[in-house]
């Protein structure tokens, strides 16, 4: 494989032995560790290394279930509303949310992934979303803290250049790879509905919004 950090989809390929298409309908699926720059496909050349490595040597994983609910992950109290414009502080006040949880050990790990992750490509998914995800040898068990803000936050580089409102912030363990995929699409998946987002943004208080996302 390449020696360089950042790898792209022709270099993925060649180093799985799979035709391009392969690696794009993987990107396409989450069956992949990726993320976008602009439009483009990239991956890290280390969490490639991790995902073979999980394959070849058939790590054991406790089975993931078919679908992933947000109540497995989430609970009201770890969902805060603000007022904030900009990208650092909400992030801030997500790490101090999430790391009250008994499963994140160690706050300053915590901090240190989220913004190398946010310096490689940001986790502004699009349609007003942002889900910061990492995975901590640190963190027990996969949890998530989630973040309304009542004020668009403009910098923090969507891949459609819209503002983020809405925060879904992912921890998980480093062996936990399906469940964090499984995770990831789920929330991508209940946060595509404009209604729900719209709910959600409306909503003033935790226990509403938890009441939106689980029903």
């Amino acid at each position: 494989m390449a020696d360089h950090d950042i790898l792209t989809i022709e270099e993925v390929a060649e180093y799985l032995r799979v035709s391009e298409r392969t690696i794009y309908d993987w990107a396409n699926k989450g069956q992949l560790p990726c993320g976008k720059l602009g439009t483009t496909w990239r991956f890290k050349r280390t969490e490639i290394e991790r995902w073979v490595d999980n394959r070849l040597t058939h790590k054991t994983e406790a089975p993931s279930p078919e679908a992933v609910a947000v109540s497995d992950v989430l609970v009201p109290e770890r969902i805060i509303t603000f007022d904030e414009t900009a990208k650092v502080p909400a992030l801030e006040l997500l790490m101090d949310c999430l790391a009250q949880a008994p499963e994140v050990k160690k706050r300053d790990e915590l901090s240190r992934e989220i913004y190398q992750r946010e310096d490689l490509m940001s986790t502004g998914i699009g349609f007003n979303v942002a889900v910061p995800h990492v995975r901590l040898a640190s963190v027990t068990e996969l949890v998530m803290a989630m973040g309304v803000s009542s004020s668009d936050i403009t910098d923090y580089g969507s891949l459609d250049e819209n503002p983020v409102r809405i925060i879904c912030m992912v921890a998980a363990r480093v062996d936990q790879h399906a469940q964090y995929l499984k995770t990831l699409g789920a929330v991508s998946s209940h946060l595509k509905s404009r209604n729900l987002r719209e709910a959600i943004m409306a909503a003033s208080e935790p226990e509403a919004i938890y009441k939106l996302l689980t029903e």
